[in-house]
């Protein structure tokens, strides 16, 4: 498995790619290789929460489950694996930045996210923290584009909302900086692919 450099080299440019990961899928390879690309990353971190705090643990597969997914399915060097959540003792976003921000002092973050989350990012803990600490990429998502920009975090931050000619500019900026990506739609979904293996079970 590729996992998270204890040791990175200094300077790194890395996204950082957190969820639950129940099941890790084609379009978390998707979004990360597309973040590689259009944002000149290094390296694209998965971080696998040991327990989203906003979804219910019935029906979340052991951490160790997740991890060994996500590994299989981070088809590129680039992408590495790791639940450093459960190292740092973390448990919201804003919490493992500023840890992450502490451990990798010399690295350039930048923490990726589809459409969706944008949306619901309000109901994060201390969710303006989020777009103060480190720059962040918006990645198009199947029907919810549309509010994502349009939302209460998009509105909130405009001033901050960059071109996306300068995406590949965004590792270097200084937060709150974020970039909206309208890029190929992929339309895997975990919750989705759950719906299928219990339909395929119970059949």
């Amino acid at each position: 498995m590729n996992v998270i450099p204890a040791d990175p080299p200094a300077g790194l440019r890395v996204g950082l790619l957190g969820g639950s990961f129940n099941p890790a899928h084609a379009g978390h390879l998707h979004v990360s290789l597309l973040a590689l690309r259009r944002l000149k990353l290094d390296q694209v971190w998965w971080l696998v929460s040991p327990q989203n705090p906003l979804k219910p643990q019935a029906g979340m597969a052991p951490l160790e489950d997740r991890l060994a997914g996500a590994a299989r399915a981070a088809a590129d060097p680039r992408i590495r694996v790791g639940a450093i959540e459960a190292e740092l003792g973390t448990r919201y976003t804003a919490d493992t930045l500023v840890a992450l921000k502490a451990r990798f002092p010399g690295l350039r973050f930048v923490w990726l996210m589809g459409a969706d989350i944008l949306v619901q990012l309000p109901r994060w803990k201390r969710w303006r923290d989020v777009f103060r600490a480190v720059p962040i990429a918006v990645f198009a998502r199947p029907s919810y584009s549309l509010k994502a920009r349009f939302g209460r975090a998009a509105r909130q931050f405009a001033a901050a909302r960059q071109l996306a000619s300068r995406a590949s500019d965004l590792a270097a900026m200084t937060p709150p900086a974020w970039v909206f990506l309208r890029t190929p739609l992929h339309g895997a979904s975990a919750s989705r692919i759950r719906a299928r293996r219990t339909a395929d079970h119970n059949g």
